[in-house]
């Protein structure tokens, strides 16, 4: 007889209207590899070798919940200048209030509320989509590897000289032709003295 793995055996979506009215309700959600490596390839990362979102939903009146969780990941990114792996270490807290009636804004204009995890109660809570939006916010979105630096690229065509960095500032050189002329002007200290 083998023993069922538990973390298959706990929910990772929750109906909004079987939750309780009146007590917590704590969960941890962990994907197994398989779900990983899709969210890896989904938000294109090298690897993904830890997701977690431990937490809870409260109930905090009849018409809201509120979800606390602490998401930890351990991911790795292309660096942006070598594509060289880059360790990211995540330790996040995620928090979302849902709010029955509260409606998405409609048309051009969107006004945004005070409170950014303010959302409208949605009929099923998914910790999979949670926890992956969470990530994907959390990531830094320029990795670089240490010692890693972006290196001066020039490139024209054949026959032509590739323009530099000082050929775009045309003004740089009026500094030193400034302090010249300054130079110049001025008849230095008072010598009859």
């Amino acid at each position: 007889m083998t023993e069922a793995d538990p973390a298959a055996a706990r929910p990772t979506r929750f109906r909004t209207g079987g939750l309780s009215p009146r007590k917590p309700t704590r969960f941890r959600f962990q994907p197994e590899a398989a779900t990983l490596a899709a969210l890896a390839e989904e938000l294109g990362l090298l690897a993904l070798h830890r997701l977690e979102l431990v937490g809870e939903i409260t109930p905090k009146s009849r018409d809201e919940l509120e979800l606390t969780a602490t998401l930890k990941a351990v991911a790795d990114q292309a660096c942006i200048v070598t594509l060289a792996p880059v360790r990211a270490i995540i330790d996040e807290p995620v928090r979302r209030r849902y709010v029955a009636g509260l409606t998405d804004p409609d048309g051009d204009e969107i006004e945004m509320p005070q409170d950014d995890s303010l959302e409208p109660m949605p009929e099923v809570i998914d910790l999979f989509s949670i926890a992956a939006e969470a990530l994907a916010l959390a990531l830094p979105l320029y990795p670089r590897a240490p010692g890693a630096e972006f290196g001066a690229a020039l490139g024209a065509p054949e026959g032509v000289a590739p323009l530099t960095d000082a050929d775009l500032k045309p003004f740089a050189g009026l500094a030193g032709l400034s302090a010249q002329l300054k130079g110049k002007d001025d008849p230095g200290p008072d010598e009859t003295g």
